[in-house]
């Protein structure tokens, strides 16, 4: 297994991505990060690869890796990129991120053919608990950080992304509810997700 491919299995929202990526596609990655996905996806898939990072250290690590990568903040948009002219536009947990998540929503359907957003599910039964027994801002496996430190300034559910397509006219062609570890209730996901899964898989589109 290549080092990309590790660094990827400790991530089950990256790991679905792969695994809906068809071969041979053209894939956007928007905050690609270290390059990893997108490195995996052209080795192991022959996909054509593009990413979009504003960090430094990602855009050094992408470029060590033969990824090519572009510098650039995702609040203003995607101007430089046409309609339709890549197969897939991914977002892995960076919605909650952006201070114009609407607009990047609009852009992923603009630019690519199908959209896959990934989003930690800020309405799971632990986040609720910690709130309610504790009465201080929760922190997970996967939210680990201290309110004073984190980069998420947007907190959504399942239930809230389903709205925000709704209203920006955005189509939800498949959704999957994702855990880090298998668990008792994992087989419950499905039909509870917005309480019960820790994490959100969107594939989107134009309606």
């Amino acid at each position: 297994m290549s080092p990309e491919m590790k660094a990827i299995a400790l991530r089950p929202d990256l790991m679905k991505i792969y695994e809906i990526v068809q071969p041979g596609s053209r894939v956007l990655d928007l905050g690609a990060g270290s390059g990893d996905l997108l490195k995996t996806l052209e080795r192991h898939k022959g996909v054509t690869v593009r990413g979009v990072e504003i960090s430094e250290e990602g855009i050094m690590e992408c470029i060590a890796k033969g990824v090519p990568i572009y510098q650039s903040n995702l609040d203003e948009g995607l101007a430089d990129y046409g309609e339709q002219s890549f197969d897939y536009v991914i977002l892995s947990q960076t919605l909650q991120q952006v201070h114009r998540p609407k607009l990047i929503l609009q852009e992923i359907v603009r630019v690519g053919r199908i959209g896959i957003v990934s989003i930690p599910n800020f309405a799971h039964w632990h986040i609720r608990i910690q709130l309610l027994l504790r009465g201080t801002m929760p922190r997970t496996s996967y939210i680990p950080y201290h309110w004073y430190e984190t980069p998420n300034i947007h907190l959504l559910s399942i239930r809230d992304f389903r709205k925000i397509c709704a209203e920006l006219g955005i189509r939800i062609r498949n959704e999957w509810a994702v855990s880090f570890r298998k668990a008792a209730m994992t087989f419950l996901m499905p039909f509870w997700p917005n309480m019960l899964a820790p994490l959100g898989i969107f594939e989107i589109s134009r309606r």
